[in-house]
């Protein structure tokens, strides 16, 4: 398997989607079609999300719902470009076309939503935003954190976030600004603040990377929710309906354990019964991803 998302387990309930679609239908789906290949955005590098191994494949869990997609609509996992994109330019890539998706770890908020002509297509992973701080501070929960430096990544929730709870706890603290995660990172690793903010999942992350991840803890006080998922442009609701039922499509799967075995005994049944070829290949293409 790719990764967690068992991305073989939803793509036969994804798959029958494109069958639906009119072949008359102009859009990023004629887009992807035209060129072959899927661009998806993910992050730069994010441990168990988006990150290239040691052999230059790109693995984690935003990265296998962009296989997914590929699938659903090329009939080919593997039909995948991967677009790495920093925080600040993930939005303005996707709207400007320069990517048919973002799968990147983003919270779906409602300025976001309004604002940006973007459309969140589902919730793919529900997250809350946390600290990382020193073991040896002894500190247990975010409440005792009054009067300290704060790293942070600019262009996300993660800032507003943490001055409205230090606020409303009438604590003082101020941040550090940094735009990736390498750096924040790197920062908080050289003592340069006290404590760093973002998702706890990206603080997992980050942890892993440090020297000695032992010497580092993760609060478990969570101070936001963080509902994240992909996006598309508002534009094109075909599109991002597409992408949405490919997602319902894997979590329902997921819940039913949908497998592989079963994926590939049910491809020519669907075919004969569907009486649609694209969706045989599209069975084919599922088996292939295991």
């Amino acid at each position: 398997m790719r990764g967690d998302l068992s991305v073989v387990r939803g793509l036969a309930l994804a798959a029958a989607l494109v069958a639906c679609v009119s072949a008359a239908e102009a859009g990023t789906l004629d887009d992807v079609r035209e060129r072959g290949t899927l661009l998806c955005g993910v992050s730069e590098g994010l441990r168990g999300f988006s990150q290239l191994d040691d052999d230059g494949v790109w693995r984690g869990f935003d990265v296998d719902f962009c296989h997914a997609v590929a699938a659903a609509t090329l009939g080919d996992g593997d039909l995948v470009e991967f677009v790495p994109l920093s925080t600040s330019a993930r939005f303005t890539a996707l709207s400007r076309g320069q990517i048919d998706l973002l799968s990147r770890n983003s919270t779906w908020t409602m300025s976001r939503d309004l604002g940006l002509g973007l459309s969140f297509a589902g919730v793919s992973y529900f997250d809350g935003q946390g600290f990382l701080v020193r073991a040896l501070y002894g500190v247990t929960s975010p409440y005792e954190l009054d009067g300290v430096t704060v790293c942070v990544v600019s262009g996300t929730t993660t800032e507003p976030n943490a001055a409205a709870f230090f606020a409303e706890a009438g604590l003082q603290a101020s941040f550090l600004r940094f735009d990736d995660r390498t750096e924040a990172r790197a920062a908080y690793a050289n003592d340069e603040c006290d404590a760093y903010t973002a998702d706890r999942s990206a603080l997992a992350a980050e942890r892993s990377q440090l020297d000695v991840p032992d010497d580092h803890v993760v609060l478990r006080d969570v101070i936001s929710k963080e509902p994240l998922g992909p996006v598309t442009r508002d534009d094109d609701p075909l599109w991002t309906d597409l992408v949405r039922w490919t997602l319902y499509g894997l979590i329902t799967a997921e819940e039913k354990g949908l497998s592989a075995e079963e994926v590939a005994g049910r491809r020519r049944w669907e075919a004969a019964a569907l009486g649609a070829p694209g969706v045989a290949s599209l069975g084919v293409s599922v088996v292939a991803l295991a």
